[in-house]
């Protein structure tokens, strides 16, 4: 049965997982390599996406976009409306295991904000099976590049700077002190110029903000550098969590026309927090 209070501002966490629609499913796989899309696609629940052995995998792709090389990690954490790309080869798995499963290992006890800790793999929520093909001599011709494409050059100039704050004021989801107004645009943004963007979280919430249209850019995160890993590549989901800061660069390039920015956490956007943008010439 779907469920979903309505009264409930902070967020929605069901508790049953599902994966393509089912109810922990399971795949037959062989002693190979495998490409996975991973979508955060709740409303309100954070992932952090282990295999229950702990092996690493590699993560080649973000939001919208390859990375530009392979990061080998053993896990990828998403908020609400983030993607990521793994390649799990199961050749590695030792002979005999024949089961393996991709667990969140994320923490959250309500729809706030995730409680900031990782979950022992024996707590932790199984959300598909892998049957394990027990042959062993598979003939796997495919490969991970050690490059993929390089990222673009940060070089138009920065014309404007911005803050922008998500809030909750007044018992409702706020922008800027503000409400959404489909009327009233809050970023008039020229095409083909770049801006920086400060956005942060005030209160106790995480917010999972997207920005339509355009990938772009952490410049800093409460502060610090980001220089490498995959805050450092191209997105359009930057996932504030109470109290952050992220500093980005910003560039609308392509068309004109009137976009949204707003928070991924569906009960926060289903109650006003978004922003228009109007992209002109």
């Amino acid at each position: 049965v779907l469920v979903l209070d309505v009264m409930n501002m902070d967020g929605h966490l069901g508790d049953t997982f599902l994966v393509n629609g089912r109810i922990q499913p399971y795949f037959e796989v062989e002693r190979r390599k495998y490409r996975f899309r991973l979508l955060d696609g709740g409303p309100s629940r954070f992932y952090n996406f282990w295999m229950s052995n702990g092996m690493t995998f590699q993560h080649i792709a973000n939001d919208v976009n390859m990375l530009p090389h392979p990061i080998e990690t053993n896990h990828v954490q998403l908020g609400a409306g983030e993607r990521g790309d793994i390649v799990v080869d199961f050749s590695e798995v030792p002979e005999g295991v024949n089961e393996l499963y991709l667990v969140n290992r994320e923490k959250q006890t309500d729809g706030k904000k995730p409680d900031g800790e990782l979950l022992p793999y024996a707590d932790s929520d199984q959300l598909i099976k892998f049957i394990i093909s027990p042959v062993t001599n598979v003939t796997d011709n495919s490969r991970v590049a050690p490059n993929f494409r390089p990222l673009p050059e940060m070089n138009t100039p920065v014309v404007r700077t911005r803050e922008i704050v998500f809030n909750r004021q007044n018992g409702m989801w706020t922008v800027n002190g503000q409400i959404f107004d489909n009327d009233r645009a809050d970023v008039i943004f020229k095409r083909g110029t770049a801006e920086i963007w400060k956005i942060s979280s005030a209160g106790g919430w995480a917010h999972p903000v997207h920005i339509h249209m355009e990938e772009n850019r952490i410049l800093k995160q409460n502060g610090k550098p980001i220089d490498s890993g995959i805050l450092h590549c191209r997105k359009d989901v930057f996932t504030l969590y109470p109290g952050d800061e992220m500093k980005l660069y910003i560039r609308f390039r392509d068309w004109t026309g009137r976009y949204v920015m707003h928070c991924h956490n569906t009960v926060h956007e289903d109650h006003a927090m978004m922003v228009r943008i109007d992209v002109v010439p």
